[in-house]
């Protein structure tokens, strides 16, 4: 199994409209998208995100954060963390919270899952998404499962 994670940012008329431009920012605006569990396979690759046929039915885990309010700082994160059995993924986001603090909870999560299921963490990789409301947007971050 492959993943990559992915990010993206914007503004719109409408929050479907910010939450569609946001998906076109991170290179995932032209596939459906299906939300999963937190739960990576065994002896999953972590690679860059290729091109995906328009309209493919497409798994991932997203983190998405929204506001109306400008000058609202909106944050997405998420915090994949693999093992030599299977991996585990977090998503987590906030409203005018400090971004940083939004990476470490996903990777506090995520640690946490991973220990009550008796895993040795291999590797973490966190990817968050900031944006700085002007009118409508939206923040997101993803693991996409590719196949």
């Amino acid at each position: 199994m492959k993943v990559s994670i992915t990010s993206g940012r914007s503004e719109g008329p409408s929050r479907l409209n910010a939450f569609d431009n946001a998906l076109l920012d991170a290179g995932i605006g032209d596939v459906n998208l299906i939300t999963v569990s937190s739960i990576l396979p065994k002896d999953t690759q972590i690679v860059e995100l290729p091109h995906i046929q328009e309209g493919k039915m497409v798994n991932c885990v997203l983190a998405c954060a929204h506001s109306d309010q400008p000058g609202d700082l909106i944050t997405a994160a998420v915090a994949v963390a693999t093992s030599d059995d299977f991996g585990c993924v977090v998503e987590h986001s906030g409203v005018n919270q400090d971004p940083e603090k939004i990476k470490e909870e996903a990777e506090t999560m995520v640690r946490y899952m991973m220990k009550v299921r008796d895993l040795t963490i291999r590797e973490i990789i966190i990817v968050n998404e900031s944006h700085k409301v002007k009118e409508e947007g939206v923040a997101l971050a993803a693991v996409v499962y590719l196949e």
